[in-house]
């Protein structure tokens, strides 16, 4: 009666929020997640999301619905892996710079796990130049992280332009430029203090902090300005006119493997990973 990838999509648009949010998730457009949210009420006679020009939220229906998808998708899971001619087992020590974990990661990683119940994943969150590091010596496997342009270490992902963002895009500050960031080897500081150095700016660090919830906060109490890639800027943060600072490029994001022929286990995630990647490329 219930269509699983409707069900996918419904339980998307409940964990994001909305539709534009799910879609981003699941790579469809915004007109292919609002048919299916409409198809699957026509198939339950319910209205499942009560939406306006502004709010999203679950009916009493709705709430149940959640449940029974999760349990449908959870059966037919189970039915795919029992009938499935191998599983994959093993250990993947996995690395993720923290601004993809905060975005981007973890559906990709929940599917993953879903799919493939044999295998564990060791899961570490850091700046990419460590993880890197980490990786070489021999403690991670794969790592999805960030290099600057030119540099060849790693197979390309997407590439994403860098901004400058801020908690308004009306705020107002002079020289020196109050500058939130992580703290080295990050990338993203490394670029901008070079473009603030050519532009011959001066700045002070107001805040360092080695995750993304902690740069946020800062941001948002209004301690300074941020460099991040565009299309995973923290909500509530507000890209700055670009006339303002000193244009900052593009930032690549790559997928990095210990070894040249990775595992089957380490070769289904990244797969995983790749297949997600593609509606940013």
């Amino acid at each position: 009666m219930f269509e699983p990838e409707l069900l996918r999509t419904f339980l998307a648009v409940e964990r994001a929020g909305g539709f534009t949010a799910a879609g981003r998730i699941l790579g469809l457009r915004q007109s292919t997640v609002s048919g299916h949210i409409a198809r699957l009420e026509k198939a339950a006679g319910r209205e499942l999301l009560r939406r306006d020009t502004r709010n999203l939220a679950l009916t009493a229906d709705g709430a149940a619905m959640v449940g029974f998808a999760r349990t449908i998708l959870d059966a037919q899971s189970q039915a795919e892996r029992y009938f499935s001619d191998s599983t994959l087992t093993g250990l993947i020590r996995l690395g993720a710079s923290d601004d993809v974990m905060a975005r981007e990661l973890p559906d990709v990683l929940f599917e993953f796990q879903r799919t493939h119940p044999g295998i564990d994943l060791e899961l570490t969150v850091g700046l990419s130049e460590n993880l890197k590091t980490r990786m070489e010596t021999g403690e991670l496997d794969l790592v999805v992280g960030k290099r600057l342009p030119g540099e060849r270490h790693g197979e390309l992902l997407w590439r994403d332009r860098l901004v400058w963002a801020g908690r308004s895009a009306a705020m107002e500050f002079d020289d020196p430029v109050p500058l939130v960031t992580y703290p080295p080897p990050s990338l993203t500081r490394r670029v901008a203090l070079r473009a603030l150095e050519r532009d011959a700016r001066t700045w002070r660090v107001t805040c360092t902090s080695d995750s993304q919830l902690g740069l946020r906060a800062a941001v948002l109490a209004g301690l300074g300005v941020i460099v991040h890639a565009g299309t995973l800027l923290p909500d509530g943060l507000v890209v700055l006119p670009a006339h303002r600072l000193p244009d900052l490029g593009e930032l690549e994001f790559v997928l990095m493997r210990r070894h040249a022929r990775p595992s089957p286990p380490q070769q289904a995630l990244c797969d995983a990973i790749t297949a997600s990647a593609r509606r940013f490329a």
